[in-house]
């Protein structure tokens, strides 16, 4: 049986959830539509690196499984989507809380339907930064996800 979430109880969960509370990740919002999320990291003593600004693997994980979740939530069950690749670029230090705003557009989504309509296969990159207090960009995070209709049995892909 799976379990099945609503954005306020994932919400809540992801903030106990122990790499993120152990790192000083808080998930302030994720919308109802599934469309959006807000992250933020705290800095907290043992999440600085040596020069005393945010550990990069926290600054990556603070952004890790938000476009997954919300494709995966938006485009429902009858797609299979999960991370493929990832990759960051660090601008500038992080100190302070520094934060992320995930926006799906629904563009993204009907893309990855048109692709995935015949049973193929998408491979869909998203882009977010990490911003500090100032609004100014500490480091820009890239997401693949993988997509794919999921097949019925007897070969035929799942239908709306």
């Amino acid at each position: 049986m799976k379990l099945e979430f609503t954005p306020r109880v994932l919400r809540r969960v992801l903030n106990l959830w122990p790499p993120f509370l152990f790192a000083g990740i808080h998930v302030s919002a994720i919308g109802s539509d599934w469309r959006s999320a807000c992250v933020e990291l705290r800095m907290r003593p043992w999440n600085r690196n040596y020069v005393g600004s945010h550990f990069g693997g926290s600054l990556f994980a603070m952004t890790d499984p938000f476009w997954m979740l919300l494709a995966l939530h938006a485009l429902g069950r009858d797609y299979i989507v999960w991370d493929k690749a990832g990759a960051i670029d660090f601008v500038k230090p992080g100190r302070g809380t520094v934060w992320a705003r995930f926006l799906l557009e629904e563009e993204a989504l009907e893309q990855i339907r048109e692709a995935t309509a015949d049973g193929a296969k998408h491979l869909q990159w998203f882009a977010v930064d990490i911003l500090d207090g100032d609004g100014e960009v500490v480091a820009r995070v890239r997401k693949q996800l993988y997509v794919r209709r999921k097949r019925r049995p007897g070969g035929s892909t799942a239908t709306r």
